[in-house]
C-alpha cells in the first residue's frame, strides 16, 4: 500500500493562544477553523511553506470539558517535538523571546545549528537553520 503523509494533529489546552503562537511566532497561516459537534471540539488548520516549495499542515485540536476526548493533558503524549526551518535562527529566537517563549536548549555543530523553545502547551519546538 502506498501512502502520503499529509498533516500532524496535536491536542492543545488553549486554542486561541496556540493559534497566536503558531501564526505570530512561527509565521504559519491559519487556513481553516471549524467546530466538530461529534467530538465536542474545535479544530484549526495551519499551513507553512511557500508556493512552489513543500508545505506542512498542522491541525490544532481543542476539546470542551465534557468531551470524551478531553482527558488529562500530558505534554506531548508521545510526541517528541515539531521542527521548523528558519532562515535566521537568531532573529527567530529574538522574536520568540519577545513573545514570551525563551530559548530552552541549543545545539551547534560544525555544519548545523538548532534550538528549542516550547509552545503554549509545553510542546518542544525545534528551530533549525535552512540550508538555502
Amino acid at each position: 500500500m502506498k501512502t502520503e503523509f499529509i498533516y500532524v494533529g496535536i491536542r492543545v489546552k488553549d486554542l486561541e493562544e496556540s493559534i497566536k503562537f503558531y501564526t505570530k511566532v512561527l509565521g504559519m497561516k491559519l487556513t481553516d477553523r471549524q467546530r466538530i459537534e461529534e467530538t465536542k471540539g474545535d479544530v484549526a488548520g495551519l499551513q507553512s511553506g511557500k508556493s512552489g516549495k513543500s508545505e506542512f499542515a498542522l491541525e490544532l485540536n481543542h476539546y470542551d470539558e465534557d468531551s470524551p476526548y478531553n482527558t488529562k493533558y500530558t505534554v506531548g503524549e508521545g510526541l517528541d517535538h515539531l521542527a521548523f526551518k528558519v532562515e535566521d535562527i537568531d532573529k527567530a529566537l529574538q522574536l520568540a523571546k519577545r513573545e514570551g517563549y525563551p530559548l530552552l536548549h541549543e545545539v551547534k555543530t560544525k555544519s548545523s545549528r538548532w534550538a528549542y523553545i516550547k509552545d503554549p502547551n509545553g510542546i518542544w519546538i525545534e528551530l533549525c537553520l535552512s540550508s538555502t
